[in-house]
């Protein structure tokens, strides 16, 4: 079902915020439908964070810089790190 572990956690997170109440799976469903509609030939695990992030955005769960700087880092984490370990990132603020 999922070609890569990060598949599987964009699908757990958004399964688990829906599950706390953050959001309807109707206006989920309707964000992935677009994201998908805008870009037909992206991965659609792309499209599927595409749309979470859309959505925690929108109901204030967090904010278009804060996934920015948590990509940045993760991009300067994966940069710095040899091949063959594992990537960390220090939690965030």
């Amino acid at each position: 079902m999922f070609a890569e572990p990060w598949h599987a956690q964009a699908f757990a997170l958004a399964v688990a915020l829906h599950e706390q109440g953050r959001f309807a799976w109707p206006e989920f469903a309707d964000e992935l439908a677009a994201a998908v509609r805008a870009q037909p030939d992206r991965e659609y695990y792309a499209s599927w964070l595409t749309a979470l992030e859309l959505v925690v955005v929108t109901r204030g769960l967090t904010s278009a810089d804060d996934i920015a700087a948590r990509e940045d880092a993760w991009h300067r984490a994966a940069h710095a790190t040899p091949h063959g370990e594992p990537i960390t990132l220090e939690r965030a603020g």
